[in-house]
């Protein structure tokens, strides 16, 4: 029967790429509680909340590809029907992305301490996420894939505050990091890794989520939308994931030579050194740059602590007075 490239076949291709997607967050927790990160209860919560509606989504979305290609093999009519996987991925996909976004906001207002900027992007997620599952639950009323054009408004509301809140998420961080840099090679290192971060993050779900919004309301009797909107869930937890799991990363670029770029003005007034015996430290020029080495150099920097959990974000100064490095959040 003609036309199955636009229902079966678009709706398999969104699978396959969402069950990869899942295999890798299954990974990344995997990763987060093997790790034994010392992050307050609030954030383990929300892993195990995602870890949830991740297993329950992506389980749910291959029994859906069973009920369709298998169960009604020889029964087309099917194809007309929304099965309540399909409509629960507006729901997943909302609930997901409200718990990232509100995690990387409060990212936002830990380096800028600024409550205005969390609160304009509280102000746009959660409206999203409500949009989202209004949107869910009405598909879950109509079941009709046909009928589901009389959601375009909603649907286009919730895509767009979706979209507009990752993009303003970047574009903070992305500011906020840039003008964070001081010219040490390892620290600025670390925010370009950051930076890199930020913008997948509302790189690629915004892709999705504008792929989706596309599709929906140009091709409403397809499954061209499901292709975009069933993996968008994922990509946002595998975004949260990334970000707590690049910790140790991060740490261990911290570590060891500060190098110093001396074209670049440096803010020596953050930069820490143990007090040893002159033959442990030693200084070399190069053309363009300076390399110290030091026993024991710490570069510390606020836009640099990101431990979720504000008991350890400020170390205690008597470390240095040991002769230990101190542990640094990032």
């Amino acid at each position: 029967m003609p036309g199955y490239e636009k229902t079966i076949g678009t709706l398999l291709v969104g699978i396959v790429f969402n069950t990869f997607l899942y295999g890798l967050v299954m990974f990344q927790f995997a990763a987060y509680w093997r790790t034994k990160f010392n992050d307050p209860l609030p954030i383990k919560l929300m892993v195990l909340f995602l870890f949830l509606v991740d297993n329950v989504h992506s389980i749910s979305v291959i029994y859906m590809l069973w009920e369709y290609c298998v169960t009604n093999f020889d029964n087309p009519a099917i194809l007309t029907v929304a099965l309540w996987p399909y409509t629960f991925t507006p729901i997943a996909t909302a609930l997901a992305a409200v718990v990232t976004q509100i995690f990387l906001g409060y990212r936002v207002y830990r380096l800028t301490k600024s409550a205005v900027l969390y609160g304009i992007i509280l102000a746009i997620a959660i409206p999203a996420c409500i949009l989202g599952l209004v949107c869910g639950i009405r598909a879950w009323i109509i079941e009709v894939l046909v009928k589901l054009i009389v959601l375009n408004t909603l649907v286009t509301a919730w895509l767009a505050l979706q979209v507009g809140t990752d993009l303003f998420i970047t574009g903070t961080l992305t500011l906020v990091l840039l003008k964070s840099r001081t010219g040490f090679h390892k620290t600025d290192s670390v925010l370009y890794r950051l930076i890199r971060g930020a913008i997948q993050t509302g790189l690629f779900a915004g892709i999705f989520s504008l792929g989706d919004l596309a599709t929906f309301l140009r091709y409403p009797d397809t499954n061209l939308y499901g292709m975009f909107a069933i993996p968008i869930g994922r990509i946002y937890t595998n975004t949260l994931l990334d970000t707590l799991l690049a910790r140790d990363e991060l740490r261990d670029k911290l570590s060891g030579t500060v190098e110093m770029d001396s074209t670049k003005p440096q803010d020596l007034s953050e930069v820490r050194w143990a007090a040893k015996p002159r033959t442990q430290g030693t200084t070399s020029s190069k053309t363009g740059s300076t390399t110290i080495e030091l026993a024991e150099v710490e570069v510390r920097r606020e836009v640099l602590v990101f431990n979720d959990d504000d008991t350890h974000t400020h170390p205690d100064d008597s470390s240095l007075k040991k002769g230990r490095p101190m542990d640094s959040d990032v």
